[in-house]
């Protein structure tokens, strides 16, 4: 049997890349948390009808890309391959429609059987936002926003939001209509895909990046002149309060996104810097998503971030998130190491960033270790240390050591974390 490795399509997340995803999840956590959203954390597989009905069947993610097993007990599930359908579906069950608009927010993996690239895996992770009870276009303006917020205050550059609008279902079904009627005299001129979603899924033919299909898209119908006046003034509104909140914008009449759940809203924010694979945000307003799956008509609104893309803009911006320890405790003897461990959890509960050294190996190794750890400082103790109640402390870039009392070292917290401070920006 040979060596046991990640599947095609997954990979590990090792400690040097996990600074960058924290990062990004305390952003997020922060800046959602205050605009009153809380965090649902559904569950990473469901019924397989749950997303047949809510994705939609003809859909490119339920016809080729869903991972789906039978359990024990002979049911259809499936690993999640996004996580709207199943916020709405807990949404539904615990009752949550009586309890007036709903501000959620998730983030984990998701899954699609699709072919790995850079960016794109196939176990992929995102950050997801629903807001569910508010028909008003302010509701899609805040929650771009606050997907606008997120990229920016984590340093992206480069970014464009495209905008569209997908209208209702009567709208998509003139426009449908006129679609159809204009692509099927060009349907042996289609790549092989937009053939088949041309009886289909035909508003999928608009996302095609095949250069021949757009080029033959370039004079087709537009959907923005089938809106219906309702469907219009709600667009109107959306794009007057982005610009209020300087906010701005591209039209792309043919952003439809992949799910059949969208109406009217439909957004994507873009990166320059990602070439092929350029969507780092994505979504818009779903309002017959959550009756469909079998509530009350509910309006609603969402989109997700997608993680690996967004880790990889990261990397390309800036170096990671500093890890910096304040401290490397070093101990050898028979009474100093438990000790150490003591004053080293003190510390820790203090608010300071301790690596313990746990080796009992020669101070020079151990010193060695100190300097290869970036910590600021090293604390030394030994059995003398250890009667005398002391502690050796040596700053790492000057090599300055003093002896200190274990008991003042813990009473001068706030004065020895400035000192820390002062000492890691001289270097």
């Amino acid at each position: 049997m040979g060596d046991i490795q990640a599947l095609r399509g997954t990979r590990d997340i090792l400690p040097e890349e996990v600074n960058y995803w924290q990062q990004v999840e305390t952003v997020a956590k922060e800046i959602l948390t205050k605009a009153a959203y809380t965090e649902i954390r559904p569950p990473i597989f469901e019924q397989t009808a749950l997303f047949e009905r809510g994705i939609g069947e003809a859909t490119d993610v339920v016809s080729k890309e869903m991972y789906t097993f039978r359990d024990r007990g002979d049911r259809s599930c499936t690993l999640r391959p996004e996580g709207t359908a199943g916020v709405v579906r807990a949404f539904i069950e615990h009752g949550l429609q009586s309890q007036g608009v709903q501000r959620l927010w998730y983030t984990g993996p998701m899954f699609r059987y699709e072919r790995p690239q850079a960016g794109r895996q196939r176990q992929f992770h995102q950050i997801g936002l629903e807001l569910l009870g508010s028909p008003s276009p302010l509701a899609d303006v805040e929650t771009i926003a606050l997907a606008t917020d997120i990229l920016e205050r984590l340093g992206l550059q480069h970014l464009t939001l495209e905008l569209n609008s997908v209208g209702d279902a009567s709208d998509r079904q003139r426009y449908r209509a006129a679609l159809v009627e204009y692509l099927t005299p060009y349907k042996d001129q289609l790549d092989a895909d937009s053939q088949d979603r041309l009886t289909s899924n035909p508003l999928r033919i608009l996302d095609s990046k095949d250069e021949q299909t757009q080029a033959i898209l370039e004079k087709a119908p537009r959907l923005l002149d089938y809106l219906g006046e309702e469907s219009r003034q709600h667009f109107e509104q959306v794009k007057a309060q982005l610009t209020a909140l300087g906010i701005d914008y591209k039209l792309n009449p043919n952003l439809v996104r992949g799910l059949d759940y969208y109406t009217h809203t439909a957004f994507e924010i873009q990166s320059a810097d990602l070439g092929a694979q350029a969507t780092v945000c994505g979504g818009g307003r779903y309002d017959g998503l959550v009756s469909q799956l079998g509530g009350d008509d509910t309006p609603a609104m969402g989109w997700a971030i997608g993680m690996e893309r967004l880790i990889l803009l990261l990397k390309q911006l800036k170096d990671p998130p500093d890890p910096r320890l304040d401290f490397y405790m070093a101990s050898r003897g028979d009474r100093a190491p438990a000790q150490a461990l003591i004053l080293a959890q003190k510390l820790r509960h203090q608010g300071f960033r301790v690596e313990l050294d746990l080796s009992g190996s020669r101070f020079q190794k151990q010193f060695k270790r100190a300097d290869r750890s970036g910590a600021v400082a090293c604390l030394i103790l030994g059995d003398a240390e250890a009667d005398q109640g002391t502690v050796n402390l040596k700053w790492m870039a000057t090599q300055e050591q003093s002896v200190l009392k274990q008991n003042q070292l813990l009473a001068n917290s706030e004065e020895l974390r400035q000192q820390i401070w002062q000492a890691a920006h001289q270097e």
